[in-house]
């Protein structure tokens, strides 16, 4: 029986990978079109393309999200997003749960992947962890989003959390970034995106619930630099709290 199970959760996961090729393919062109009105404008339209494409893809699939949120949220203010790190799943989770202007910190890896790698170029900011010149960049480009009237959304973590343990210990970046932009942290965690796609392999594919939680927003005003490392704990503790309760 567990044989077989695994065999219908390959079959499964090969249906899911089939149908998000099929599925880029198809929004590639306009997305090649709005490429040419800019980074700002193009971008957001390229971003507002891809939660189309999870809308559907994730339906498909089998997969349904539940946008949970405690405390207040207005779409029409910008935050530093904030989220738990666990999964690919993650990346599509972003476009289908937040539906207002943002740009996400990427990996540059990432940006390789064909088609999905141009659509990923255009809709976040890519960062090379291996370079401190890159990271620096980068973070000036989120800056000069944040300008532009843009949230900017954030895995502090890093990369995948394989620990164990709730979360990983966080980077300063995001923080230090909310703080110099005196713009409020939004904290979001994905519960349950691990148990759709196990960061071990592709074909741990499972139908199910998606969950993303949003967070009580956490205030920085008046806060500067020297008080980062206590920002980012008190974000990192109201994040694994909320990951502690929504397990299940």
């Amino acid at each position: 029986m567990k044989l077989l199970l695994k065999c219908i959760q390959v079959i499964y996961s090969i249906y899911a990978m089939i149908i998000f090729v099929l599925l880029m393919l198809l929004v590639f062109p306009f997305a090649i079109g709005a490429s040419f009105f800019g980074k700002i404008h193009g971008g957001t339209f390229i971003y507002r393309i891809c939660g189309i494409w999870a809308d559907i893809w994730m339906t498909l699939i089998g997969m349904y999200s539940k946008k949970i949120v405690e405390g207040s949220y207005d779409t029409s203010k910008q935050y530093v997003f904030t989220a738990n790190h666990i999964s690919y799943m993650d990346v599509p989770m972003i476009v289908k749960v937040i539906r207002q202007p943002v740009r996400a910190l990427g990996k540059y890896e990432m940006s390789k992947i064909p088609v999905f790698g141009f659509l990923y170029r255009n809709a976040a900011v890519m960062v090379d962890r291996g370079s401190a010149k890159n990271r620096a960049r980068s973070v000036i480009i989120l800056k000069s989003v944040v300008k532009k009237g843009i949230s900017i959304f954030i895995f502090p973590e890093g990369t995948f959390n394989t620990t164990g343990k709730p979360l990983k210990e966080f980077f300063d970046g995001a923080f230090r970034i909310a703080v110099e932009t005196q713009m409020p942290i939004k904290p979001v965690i994905f519960p349950d995106t691990v148990k759709r796609l196990h960061y071990n392999s592709v074909f741990t594919f499972t139908p199910g619930k998606c969950r993303a939680v949003f967070l009580e927003s956490i205030p920085v005003e008046g806060l500067t630099v020297k008080d980062v490392p206590a920002l980012r704990q008190k974000v990192q503790d109201a994040m694994e709290e909320a990951l502690k309760r929504y397990q299940d």
